[in-house]
């Protein structure tokens, strides 16, 4: 979600969605941990391709999350929600 699109959201749909969005390090280093064990398994393999593409954007994904996180943050406390 773009910052634009948050401030659209009420106040409501504001605190759901970071309740939602609320990161859990300790899961998402395990997985990225997973997935780069998948990436150099597949390196030492030899087998480049398709299934070293996927936990590549998976790992772009789950660095991602906590952008997203703050932006829904600095909404939240632009608006004296927090």
């Amino acid at each position: 979600m773009s910052q634009e699109d948050l401030s659209q959201l009420s106040d409501e749909e504001l605190l759901e969605a970071a309740k939602a969005n609320k990161p859990s390090p300790m899961i998402d280093a395990f997985f990225i941990g997973f997935l780069a064990g998948i990436i150099v398994f597949s390196v030492v393999a030899n087998a480049w391709g398709f299934f070293t593409l996927i936990p590549l954007f998976l790992i772009y994904l789950f660095l991602k999350k906590p952008k997203q996180y703050e932006a829904l943050k600095k909404e939240l406390k632009e608006r004296n929600l927090q």
